[in-house]
């Protein structure tokens, strides 16, 4: 069997699959068990899930904090444990009363920079213990609301139906949110917003920093390649497609490569920078948010 190159390898994940398992899949799928992920998605949800194989493992945690786009079923009139549709119902008001107007509203009011409280079953730690794990046992959680910043949330479509006696609205939407934004929780506060309640029927993400779904392969497709080189790409290619780019001279990639600081060429950006070397090595990823640059993380050669 080949081993796969260093490099991402971005799944289109199906529906029922965690992220774990689709971890351990590739692990087999590249022959290497130096696989991670950027980011879990839902068991139900789908779409863009971004996977860092060999040395490309070390760009992850720069790529989870990436913006996100996602397309989504709002189902307005019931809500949930869970604030999706995988948990029990735990409120009916209906949406008989609720109009397009008041829903287009209450996404205006949900959009831009906002105060969001993460849904009870997210990962986030209480005391030490995933939030998940105690709400699902039963125990109230208090999470504290955090910034986040929707930059779009916009109505696809409007639908209204009858479940089991209770007037629902489904709405779709697509959105694109920073990292750490819940879209289960925006399902939830629109419901709120428009005086009932609202929990996530479907969810597919389309999109993860310069990553979207015309680069994401199926995990059937990968599943047919098995025994070949997985279509990963590359550590240079890939840190070039998703992060702020500094060209080095020999002298500097040998300073960086030693551990030692240059001076920063835009200092007080934020953003992570990949640095390369003149032959298009990707050397490090420097922080040069200060006036001499430094690096977060070095990448020894392939063949080390």
């Amino acid at each position: 069997m080949s081993e796969t190159v260093d490099g991402l390898l971005i799944v289109d994940k199906p529906s029922d699959w965690t992220s774990h398992d689709v971890v351990a899949r590739a692990r087999r799928l590249c022959n290497t068990r130096k696989v991670g992920h950027a980011g879990t998605l839902d068991p139900m949800a789908t779409g863009v899930l971004v996977l860092g194989v060999g040395r490309a493992t070390k760009l992850l945690t720069f790529l989870v904090g990436s913006d996100k786009d996602y397309t989504a079923t709002i189902r307005l009139g019931l809500g949930t444990l869970t604030d999706d549709a995988e948990g029990e119902v735990t409120g009916a008001p209906g949406a008989s009363e609720v109009t397009d107007d008041a829903i287009a509203a209450a996404v205006t009011s949900l959009t831009g920079n906002i105060q969001q409280v993460p849904s009870s079953v997210s990962a986030i730690k209480v005391q030490g213990q995933r939030s998940y794990h105690r709400a699902r046992a039963g125990e109230s959680v208090d999470l504290p609301a955090r910034p986040v910043t929707v930059s779009h949330f916009g109505i696809l479509v409007v639908r209204r139906a009858t479940i089991d006696g209770t007037e629902v609205v489904d709405v779709d939407v697509d959105v694109t949110v920073s990292s750490g934004t819940y879209v289960r929780a925006l399902a939830r506060d629109l419901g709120v917003a428009v005086s009932s309640a609202g929990h996530l029927t479907a969810l597919r993400r389309t999109r993860v920093g310069g990553f979207g779904l015309d680069t994401a392969y199926p995990l059937s497709e990968l599943e047919a390649r098995q025994g070949e080189p997985m279509p990963v790409i590359p550590l240079a290619d890939a840190a070039r497609a998703a992060f702020a780019v500094r060209e080095l001279t020999e002298d500097e990639a040998r300073t960086i490569g030693y551990g030692q600081r240059l001076t920063s060429l835009e200092p007080g950006r934020t953003d992570p920078v990949a640095a390369f070397a003149p032959d298009g090595t990707l050397v490090a990823m420097l922080d040069e948010s200060k006036d001499r640059a430094r690096s977060h993380v070095v990448f020894a050669p392939a063949s080390s």
